[in-house]
């Protein structure tokens, strides 16, 4: 089946961000090691998350139809992530109990980097990250999945107003339908605010003609 033009752009925008030659000449996607956060159309970071795989193939699976637990249970919207942001940790031990710790205090540093630049102070993750000392971090590569046109139609409020309407539609439906962790209620109150945050500005543009 062919791919519809939102969803072409949507796979050549990420590939092209994994394609991005870090300071050693190596494709940013192509680090087995790594932490990357996910960024909306205002900037509000939103989702974070850590891997042992190539940064690649875990962000794909987020954000293509190789679906996760986070995509499938309605906490992320792919189509609501705007930038990617991505640590890549190219130099680590051998020890697989050591690159988990490196790679556990890296997604905590990170996490608490979100939630102060969120305007909400909670981001989306469903799971909670457990508290950890902080390190430095690598140089990162943050980068816009959509071109400039592409983008225009996507960032529409009424667009985005709809899509995330239907997001919590869907999490409340599972929330309704199983046993969650307090996580996942959590998740359904930031997503909530985040709506009506985005309603309140676009009833605000109307208003301010």
């Amino acid at each position: 089946m062919k791919e519809t033009p939102e969803v072409a752009a949507l796979y050549a925008g990420i590939s092209q961000i994994f394609d991005t030659e870090c300071p050693n000449g190596k494709r940013v996607g192509d680090c087995k090691h790594g932490v990357y956060l996910f960024y909306d159309y205002d900037g509000e970071p939103i989702y974070v998350g850590r891997t042992r795989e190539k940064l690649r193939t875990r962000i794909g699976r987020h954000l293509t139809n190789q679906r996760t637990d986070a995509v499938a249970m309605s906490v992320l919207d792919p189509f609501e992530v705007a930038e990617i942001e991505l640590w890549p940790f190219w130099d680590m031990p051998a020890s697989p109990e050591e690159v988990d710790d490196i790679l556990h205090r890296a997604e905590y540093t990170v996490y608490q980097r979100a939630l102060e630049r969120s305007a909400f102070k909670v981001i989306l993750n469903e799971a909670e990250i457990p508290a950890a000392d902080l390190i430095p971090l690598p140089p990162s590569v943050r980068a816009s999945i959509l071109g400039v046109e592409e983008r225009k139609q996507r960032e529409h409020p009424d667009v985005r107003l709809a899509r995330r309407a239907r997001t919590i539609a869907n999490l409340a439906r599972v929330i309704s339908e199983r046993k969650v962790k307090v996580g996942i209620r959590r998740t359904l109150w930031a997503q909530a605010r985040r709506l009506e945050r985005l309603a309140k500005r676009r009833m605000d543009d109307f208003n301010g003609r």
